[in-house]
């Protein structure tokens, strides 16, 4: 299969998988630069929100197709129209480099190793948006960032991916930057396994044990904070582990800051040497829960503002997008984006609900249940708990009723799109701040209520059936 028949297999499938909108905004003028070496490189109109919605929210279904068309593993860039011939002096330039001798090559790499502070500096401890489940996290941080190798060290952090660590990761090094004239290097687990493995090539290659052993080792030790990011790449990494080790004790031993950042929790590694784990747990070990309602309706009006998005959403689009596009906060900016792009495509003034709903009717999982109604819902938790519906509508304060209403008001929160108001009309006219309530109460008592977490699934399974 050519070039240009990959290209034209891609947009025939991918017009399967999106709306015609979405194609036609997307992906339709995108254009096939080339394909070489398991690198896919695609050319973009110039239009930077066009790449950042197409780079967050499409970026798995492009990266899918383009590997099951070529039958390999691709790296896929974008690069703008305008950046062409910037680009083609680059490639130029690499080729040239890659003509030199070995000795000169040498040299390039190992001038590579040199100390680089990459935090993007959006990520800072005043765009960081704090709530019930981040606060420890964030004031841990912030903490560390003023007295960097004298308190809480190693610093442990972990969470799911898209609960904010990496932006806690990055706002401490942006403030240790500016504060002082520290070496801070942040990189992930795989960059660093990349690098070792590169330097075990290199010397099986070259017979240059020293230069370059001592070239790495000069990136990593010589430096005030080192952070390294998604630490569980290295589980399965046996040599680079042992490196890392070495690589800890000695910044350890000279009172340098080491910040760590995982997914998982230390307890849950299985194949990471113990005496790392061991290392890991000589400071302190912090942890992000996922963000509750109102964090997340917070931070998407924070991403609005950051970013000076041309986008004004009434509360009801808010607590739409809260309620519906997960606890991943990259999600949620995904879906302001998004509306962001639907607006200024369709040149729409009021963004309304019913406009968000139309804009991210893609985004939206399909576990989203737009059909249930909150009579429903207050039906089938009332025979759940055998009880009568309008106990649960009534002003009864019964322990039982209290929390089967509880309960009852907490899935009608996520099961529809209802607001708060027609949520509390339907039971029995109550307060929407009762209804909020509710809602938080659920949410809370889900975190440690083994038995609560299966009722709830109980019920959410016979709501839709």
């Amino acid at each position: 299969m050519d070039t240009n028949e990959i290209w034209n297999e891609f947009l025939s499938r991918i017009k399967t998988k999106v709306s015609l909108m979405s194609f036609n905004y997307l992906f339709k003028d995108l254009k096939f630069y080339s394909y070489d070496n398991s690198k896919l490189i695609i050319i973009v109109p110039p239009n930077e929100l066009l790449l950042q919605n197409i780079t967050k929210n499409y970026n798995s279904i492009i990266q899918e197709l383009i590997d099951d068309i070529t039958n390999d593993t691709c790296e896929i860039k974008y690069i703008f129209e305008k950046d062409i011939k910037k680009f083609e002096q680059d490639k130029s330039n690499i080729i040239q480099t890659n003509n030199n001798n070995n000795n000169d090559l040498i040299k390039n790499d190992i001038n590579n190793y040199k100390y680089i502070s990459n935090f993007n500096q959006k990520y800072t401890f005043d765009t960081f948006v704090v709530g019930e489940s981040n606060r420890l996290a964030y004031g841990t941080a912030f903490a560390v960032a003023q007295n960097p190798g004298k308190l809480y060290n190693p610093y442990f952090i972990y969470a799911k991916s898209g609960l904010g660590k990496t932006h806690l990761m990055h706002a401490i090094g942006n403030y240790i930057v500016t504060h002082s004239d520290k070496k801070v290097l942040y990189i992930t687990a795989e960059q660093f396994t990349n690098d070792y493995r590169a330097i075990i090539n290199a010397k099986n290659k070259y017979d240059n044990n020293v230069t370059y052993l001592e070239a790495f080792r000069d990136k990593y030790r010589n430096v005030d904070v080192l952070m390294i990011d998604d630490i569980q790449f290295l589980e399965n990494a046996t040599k680079s582990q042992i490196e890392f080790t070495n690589t800890f004790n000695t910044l350890y031993d000279n009172e340098k800051q080491i910040i760590i950042a995982s997914d998982t929790s230390i307890n849950d590694y299985k194949y990471l040497e113990e005496r790392l784990k061991t290392r890991f747990r000589w400071g302190l070990t912090e942890s992000i829960n996922p963000p509750e309602l109102e964090l997340k309706k917070n931070i998407i009006k924070n991403k609005i503002m950051i970013n000076d998005f041309d986008l004004d959403i009434n509360e009801m689009v808010i607590d739409y997008i809260a309620n519906n596009c997960g606890s991943d906060i990259r999600n949620l900016e995904g879906a302001v984006i998004r509306i962001v792009a639907y607006k200024a495509a369709f040149n729409i003034k009021n963004v309304t609900l019913e406009i968000a709903q139309e804009a991210l009717q893609e985004f939206v999982p399909k576990t989203v249940y737009r059909t249930n109604s909150v009579a429903k819902i207050i039906d089938t938790v009332a025979k759940y708990f055998n009880l009568e519906a309008s106990m649960l509508k009534g002003k009864m304060k019964k322990k039982n009723i209290a929390d089967a209403r509880a309960i009852a008001m907490y899935l009608s929160r996520i099961m529809t799109d209802e607001s708060l108001q027609r949520i509390g009309l339907e039971f029995g006219g109550r307060d929407h701040s009762t209804v909020i309530y509710s809602h938080d109460k659920i949410s809370k008592e889900l975190k440690i209520n083994m038995k609560l977490q299966e009722e709830i699934k109980i019920l959410k399974e016979k709501i839709c059936e």
